[in-house]
C-alpha cells in the first residue's frame, strides 16, 4: 500500500520548490500577469531545482528515476507560486518527459542529454486542438506515410515557446492512432501565428500552429518506425494538471482564511459567520479529497497498476471542478475586494477555469 510519506529524497525537492514559489514565483505572479510576461531570470532558476532532472535516470544526463508521486509534488508546491511560471518553467520537460516516457533508446540518448544537462531553452509540445469536440486520442491533425516520411497537416492551439521553440513534439492521428513526432524548428509547412490571448495564465506565451504538409522522416515517430503507447503521455499529463490545480486551490484557500481571519464586518470577524466557516471546510474538504486522488493515481501510475489510467482521468476532472469552486468562492469570501486585481484571488479564479483546457501544456 502507498506510503503517504515523502521519501528523504522528495522532502528535500518539496522542500526547494516550496522556497521557490515563496520567494520568487509568488512576489513576481502579479506583475507577470498584468505585463503578459515572466522575467526570464524567475524561469532560469526555476529549472536550476533540477525538478525534471530528478526524474531523469543518470544514463540520459540526470540523476535519478522517473517517478509520478515525485513530479505531483513538485508541481502542485510550484503552483501555489504562480500557474503561468509553473508552466514555463517546465515548458521543456513537455519534449523531454515524452521521449522518456516512450521514445526510442536511440532518441532517448540523442534528445534527453542536451536538455537536461543545459540551461533552460524552450522546448515544447503542441497537442491541444481548438474544437469543440477536442479529444486526445481521436485527434484532427493527420500523419501520413510517405515512404521513408511522415507529413503531418492540421492546427494546433496553445502550444507555449511555439515561436522560439528548439523543437516541438506534435501529436497527430496516424491511422487512427495518436502518435507524436519530434519536429525540428524552422522546417517548411509550419505557420506560428499571432500570440494567443487568455482568460487566465496571461503571462505564459501560447501560439496557433499550422502545419500544411511537413515532412519529417519516418524515424522521428517517437518510439522509431513502430511508434508508442499514448496512455502512459496522456495520464502523465493528466496527473500534472491535477496537481497544478491542487496548488493553485490551496493557495485560494489560504488567502481567503488569513482574510477572513483578518476582516472586520458588522463587529465580527469574517470568519466567525458561520456561512463562511462552513463554506472555508467544504474548500478545505474539497482539496484533500482531490489530492488524495491524484497521489494514488501517481503512484499506481510508477507501480504499473492497470487501473492508473482511468484514475488519472478521475482526478483531472475533479481537479478541474474542484479548482473552480475552490477559486470562485475565495473571491465570493473577500466580497467587493475579490473582484479587485490586487487582490490574487480574481487571478486565482481566472486560471481554476483553465484547468479543463491545460491538458497538453504540463507533464509530470
Amino acid at each position: 500500500m502507498y506510503s503517504f510519506e515523502p521519501t528523504e529524497e522528495q522532502k528535500m525537492l518539496i522542500d526547494t520548490v516550496s522556497r521557490f514559489a515563496h520567494s520568487n514565483l509568488r512576489p513576481a505572479s502579479h506583475d507577470a500577469d498584468e505585463e503578459g510576461q515572466i522575467p526570464l531570470n524567475i524561469i532560469k532558476k526555476g529549472w536550476e531545482l533540477g525538478v525534471l532532472q530528478a526524474s531523469t535516470p543518470e544514463s540520459y544526463g540526470g540523476f535519478g528515476e522517473h517517478s509520478s508521486v515525485t513530479g505531483v509534488l513538485a508541481a502542485e508546491e510550484m503552483a501555489w507560486g504562480d500557474l503561468a511560471g509553473t508552466l514555463a518553467v517546465m515548458a521543456p520537460g513537455l519534449f523531454s518527459v515524452p521521449i522518456l516516457l516512450a521514445g526510442s533508446e536511440d532518441q532517448k540518448r540523442e534528445y534527453l542529454p542536451p536538455i537536461v544537462e543545459g540551461d533552460w531553452l524552450p522546448y515544447t509540445t503542441a497537442i491541444i486542438e481548438q474544437h469543440y469536440d477536442y479529444d486526445p486520442n481521436e485527434l484532427r491533425t493527420t500523419a501520413t506515410l510517405d515512404g521513408d516520411t511522415v507529413v503531418l497537416t492540421g492546427e494546433k492551439a496553445y502550444v507555449p515557446y511555439a515561436n522560439e521553440a528548439k523543437s516541438m513534439l506534435v501529436f497527430a492521428s496516424l491511422n487512427g492512432k495518436t502518435q507524436g513526432f519530434i519536429v525540428p524548428n524552422g522546417l517548411s509547412g509550419i505557420s506560428i501565428r499571432d500570440r494567443q490571448k487568455l482568460l487566465g495564465i496571461k503571462a505564459l506565451p501560447v501560439f496557433p500552429v499550422e502545419f500544411n504538409e511537413v515532412r519529417i522522416p519516418s524515424a522521428n515517430r517517437l518510439g522509431g518506425l513502430n511508434g508508442h503507447d499514448f496512455s502512459p503521455i496522456l495520464a502523465s499529463y493528466w496527473l500534472a494538471t491535477s496537481a497544478m490545480a491542487i496548488g493553485v486551490s490551496k493557495a485560494a484557500l489560504q488567502y481567503a482564511i488569513d482574510y477572513a481571519k483578518d476582516r472586520d464586518v458588522f463587529g465580527m470577524k469574517v470568519a466567525q459567520k458561520q456561512s463562511i466557516a462552513f463554506m472555508l471546510a467544504e474548500m478545505a474538504t474539497e482539496i484533500e479529497a482531490i489530492r488524495t486522488l491524484t497521489w494514488e493515481a501517481a503512484w499506481m501510475l510508477d507501480t504499473g497498476k492497470e487501473e492508473a489510467y482511468k484514475e488519472a482521468y478521475l482526478a483531472h476532472t475533479g481537479a478541474a471542478d474542484m479548482a473552480m469552486m475552490v477559486t470562485d468562492r475565495a473571491v465570493q469570501i473577500l466580497g467587493g475586494h475579490g473582484y479587485i486585481r490586487e487582490h490574487p484571488v480574481e487571478k486565482w479564479m481566472r486560471e481554476g477555469r483553465s484547468f479543463s483546457l491545460l491538458v497538453g501544456m504540463a507533464i509530470i
